[in-house]
């Protein structure tokens, strides 16, 4: 498959997208893991969990079918005011890059709302989405307990020391 950038757009959630919100990240935690509880209630409900929350989903589509999805979720906790998280790249897609320009995007979204920071819980297993992150900027931390089982390291990058010190 032949691919170009230029081939894939970075769009913001649309109802009409919300199965394959689902459908993208539980393909890549069948593939490495299993779903797990908080998978199922953010999974089956990204507006409500989501998006009346305060946070953005954005997606790469191609031929106009969603084939990437990457979240940003507005966190509750004093530490951290961003989440990038839910990120997936369908199979066949994987390589091309769509996993850093949805990144790129989401650190974009959260300099646009003047965030201090942003989180990420992830897995070592997943070493090209772990070096993606430190590329990114992105430093390990030890941040709040997860509520994922395979979350084994968590990563900030932060984006304004002065915006809420």
């Amino acid at each position: 498959m032949s691919i170009l950038p230029s081939d894939i757009s970075i769009v913001d959630y649309k109802p009409e997208y919300k199965t394959a919100f689902r459908d993208l990240n539980k393909e890549w935690i069948d593939t490495y893991f299993r779903m797990e509880p908080a998978d199922y209630e953010s999974l089956d409900h990204p507006e409500e969990n989501i998006i009346n929350k305060g946070g953005f989903i954005f997606y790469g589509i191609h031929e106009g079918k969603p084939i990437a999805v990457c979240t940003l979720k507005k966190m509750t906790i004093p530490d951290y005011d961003y989440e990038l998280s839910k990120m997936a790249v369908t199979s066949g897609y994987q390589g091309l890059g769509i996993g850093k320009r949805l990144a790129i995007r989401v650190i974009e979204k959260a300099k646009e709302l003047n965030a201090r920071n942003v989180f990420i819980e992830s897995n070592t297993i997943l070493v090209p989405a772990i070096n993606l992150y430190k590329k990114l900027g992105f430093k390990e931390v030890i941040g709040p307990p997860s509520p994922f089982e395979r979350s084994n390291i968590q990563l900030e990058l932060i984006l304004n020391k002065d915006i809420g010190e």
